[in-house]
């Protein structure tokens, strides 16, 4: 008989499934906030009914578990992903509402609230698929879990290499992944323009980064990126520091160096904190430039780290200053690190490896 089972298999594809959650449900609330904006905060209903829209985020949140218990496969899980953090995003934007004795929407606190609420999602499920490290166990049910590109004969030759990749970190002694081997090595892969739109369109992107990531110049490229978006950060948090609540009326055109000291002198712990994380994360972007040229792969990894500084740290004390830009910086960063991680994602299929 076989050890006692154990009660949670981690899922490989987490991550990316996080990501669409998490853009999604940032997406939602900025634009929910901006439409009532707009629209001056219209009300649904009438004759002392108002239908809240943290209703319709319950309803979408319930179909996407409807989605996950009704269907398997991994459509579904991307799918259910979206769905669910829309649905997030509608009903966490009316938190104000239900930690306030007068249901009070615009509650200030609430969209640091909101931010805390996001980070402790990305923050939980960090922490269960970084340590401890996969099990055979798992690797061995997530390549089962990847083998329904088999069943709808939509194989290709990265995904066999992936699939390959996580049989192999599988204990050996198990028949099944010898025989989950053959199985990959023997099906034939799927050939050009034959997929459906979802693999027409994976493989598009996949594409284009295989293009880009060929062409001498990519290297430049990223660290264009990274550079101006570390720039553009440490040109807001100046300006949130040193300029907002003070005033530009106020900077004397003489004496510059003498009023930058003095404003130094004034700082409090939440300046110092968004100063001193942005640093942190200059650190990791240069440290990603210094190692693009030898291993793209380990560059990615400190360009990610410099986005979770920005996350956990820098956009959690910019809310003190300002809410709202906060929470966009926040959305940013996200489909930043989406794109770091997706680059990751292809870096390690190009040699066959995996990424946990």
């Amino acid at each position: 008989m076989s050890s006692r089972r154990p009660a949670f298999i981690r899922n490989y594809d987490a991550w990316g499934h996080l990501e669409v959650f998490l853009v999604a449900a940032v997406a939602a609330v900025l634009t929910i906030r901006l439409f009532l904006e707009l629209t001056g905060y219209p009300q649904l209903g009438g004759e002392g009914l108002h239908i809240a829209h943290m209703l319709w985020g319950g309803l979408l949140m319930a179909a996407a578990m409807i989605m996950l218990l009704s269907f398997i496969g991994r459509t579904i899980h991307r799918w259910a992903s979206l769905i669910g953090g829309l649905g997030f995003g509608v009903f966490i934007d009316e938190i104000g509402k239900f930690v306030t004795s007068n249901n009070d929407y615009f509650f200030e606190p609430a969209v640091s609230l909101i931010y805390v609420v996001f980070v402790l999602t990305f923050l939980a499920v960090h922490i269960i698929h970084s340590r401890p490290r996969y099990s055979p166990t798992e690797y061995l049910m997530n390549a089962l879990h990847r083998m329904e590109e088999v069943v709808f004969q939509d194989l290709d030759s990265a995904e066999r290499r992936q699939t390959l990749a996580l049989l192999k970190k599988c204990n050996r002694a198990n028949p099944l992944v010898a025989c989950l081997t053959d199985l990959l090595d023997r099906t034939d892969l799927v050939g050009p323009g034959s997929p459906g739109y979802r693999g027409r369109l994976r493989r598009m992107w996949r594409h284009l980064y295989r293009r880009l990531a060929r062409m001498p110049q990519f290297p430049k490229m990223v660290i264009w990126l990274f550079v101006v978006q570390l720039a553009l950060k440490l040109l807001y948090v100046g300006i949130v520091v040193f300029l907002v609540g003070y005033g530009w009326n106020r900077v004397p055109l003489s004496g510059l160096l003498a009023w930058f000291i003095g404003r130094i002198e004034d700082l409090t712990f939440v300046d110092y904190a968004q100063l001193l994380s942005s640093v942190l994360s200059g650190v990791f972007v240069l440290i990603g430039v210094l190692r693009i040229r030898r291993s793209r792969t380990a560059a990615f990894l400190m360009f990610e780290q410099s986005i979770l500084v920005s996350i956990f740290l820098t956009e959690v004390f910019s809310f003190y200053e300002q809410q709202f830009l906060a929470l966009i910086g926040l959305g940013l960063n996200i489909l930043l690190l989406t794109i770091t991680r997706y680059a990751l994602r292809q870096e390690a299929a190009s040699v066959s490896t995996v990424v946990t």
